[in-house]
């Protein structure tokens, strides 16, 4: 039998590479990746390290916002069995400053993708990784079927592309499943993100900043449990459905500095400042995850301690390149 295809947008995405490098590993599926930018390096892009498993994956560099066209001819060749999108504008404040932006990839080429893709028959399943940021500032748990309240430019861009969405889904019976999932984290995150960050800094003797003092709560959870519980998804997921992926409880981003600096011998107090909150900042994301646990067999199964455990060994081993590469946030419009 010929093997199935997986074709995967925003392949040099953090949470794309590593589902990429998840299927190589656990399956046979021939992979696709599709990214507008260059690969990166095997330090961000492990799957480039398995020279025999990297023999049934291929990369194309293209954009959705400017590449579409040549998009669709790549999909009407190849046709994948299924299709798994990352691409997204993704961080919350510079979209204050650029929204069109956002609002061009994660809402109209979202609505030109899904236009394209509606009615083929090729397609057994496509996956769209949504954020729980399209809740907006929450209390209690937060269930899939919780009303949409975006309260940044991001998050209201994405919850554009998600109902467009689910209006194929519900007119033409797009096959598609949704995944919204806490703050992931592992080794490989851009490097500005708060975990990355936080053990870069310690090791450059800067200091950390803790926007509102660091008591926002975050649901962190090990980008390999998610990467888990979206190929569950593709497989087993009920179309029209949504899926929340996340840990048992939360833990504030206070809690996790102090943590990776009690690993790396370094006193909390003295290694961050605490800074004006950033507007928008939702203060919880604990959103319940019953639905994949029970219907797709999923649970995370890396504990934060050792998560944050393996975040510190990736940028240690990884030091001389690592302190080379730009630590901000780096725009591309």
């Amino acid at each position: 039998m010929t093997k199935k295809t997986v074709l995967v947008i925003g392949s040099n995405s953090f949470s794309g590479a590593d589902f990429i490098d998840y299927l190589l590993q656990a399956t046979d599926y021939q992979v696709i990746g599709v990214s507008r930018s260059p690969e990166k390096s095997a330090v961000f892009l492990s799957y480039l390290q398995r020279a025999d498993l990297a023999k049934r994956y291929q990369f194309h560099q293209l954009d959705l916002n400017h590449d579409m066209a040549r998009l669709c001819t790549i999909l009407d060749q190849e046709q994948p069995a299924f299709i798994i999108n990352f691409a997204a504008q993704s961080e919350v404040a510079p979209s204050w400053e650029n929204p069109g932006q956002w609002f061009q990839t994660n809402g109209v080429a979202i609505a030109e993708l899904g236009s394209f893709l509606c009615g083929k028959k090729w397609l057994e399943r496509y996956v769209h990784i949504s954020s729980p940021e399209v809740y907006g500032s929450c209390e209690g748990v937060v269930l899939e079927d919780a009303p949409l309240n975006p309260s940044t430019p991001y998050a209201a861009s994405k919850a554009a592309g998600d109902l467009f969405l689910f209006t194929l889904a519900k007119q033409f019976n797009f096959p598609m499943v949704m995944i919204r999932s806490t703050n992931v984290y592992g080794a490989g995150q851009q490097l500005f993100k708060i975990i990355p960050r936080t053990a870069i800094y310690l090791k450059l003797g800067k200091t950390i900043e803790l926007h509102g003092g660091g008591v926002a709560v975050k649901s962190y959870i090990h980008i390999r449990d998610i990467s888990r519980g979206e190929l569950a998804a593709m497989e087993k997921g009920t179309n029209g459905s949504i899926y929340h992926l996340s840990p048992d409880d939360g833990v504030s981003v206070k809690g996790v500095v102090e943590t990776i600096c009690t690993k790396m011998d370094i006193a909390f107090e003295s290694a961050t400042r605490m800074v004006d909150e950033r507007p928008g900042q939702d203060r919880a994301y604990v959103i319940d995850s019953t639905r994949a646990r029970s219907t797709l067999g999923w649970k995370p199964e890396i504990s934060l301690e050792s998560g944050l455990g393996k975040v510190i060994d990736w940028v240690e081993e990884n030091w001389q390149e690592i302190k080379t590469t730009p630590l901000e946030y780096q725009h591309i419009p």
